[in-house]
């Protein structure tokens, strides 16, 4: 005895028009954040908790920091993460809330521009801090 079933309703898209694009960057903002929190907990733990708290950031200290390749990535870490994140869950609203096409593509074009200036800038500054600059 077979069990006949009707053909779905709606119509299939061909294949080679999906996308797996939402998918991943709904993995993206879990395991994003996921580290982030690992990434930013040890921060606040190494920068505010930690030898006296705040009253030790200065120059000095930054200036150690930042010496060591390993706080350079770890900090790095941290602003492309936050930025990809945050950028992310920023376009989502985007669609979520803008109505018009065109005000969508405008108020994206503006968070992409501006991810990038602010990855750039972070970039730049956390690879060419010199340590050794007198304060």
């Amino acid at each position: 005895m077979t069990i006949a079933l009707d053909k779905p309703r709606s119509p299939r898209r061909p294949s080679a028009r999906r996308s797996n694009w939402e998918l991943a960057s709904w993995l993206f903002m879990r395991l994003s954040g996921l580290a982030l929190v690992i990434l930013v907990l040890g921060h606040l733990l190494i920068m505010n908790i930690l030898d006296g708290g705040v009253h030790r950031i200065n120059w000095g200290f930054v200036a150690g920091r930042w010496s060591s390749p390993f706080w350079q990535f770890w900090d790095l870490s941290m602003l492309w993460l936050a930025e990809l994140h945050g950028g992310n869950g920023l376009r989502t609203i985007i669609n979520d809330y803008a109505r018009k096409d065109q005000t969508r593509f405008w108020l994206k074009m503006l968070l992409y521009v501006s991810m990038v200036l602010i990855l750039a800038l972070g970039t730049f500054v956390i690879f060419t801090f010199d340590p050794n600059m007198d304060a």
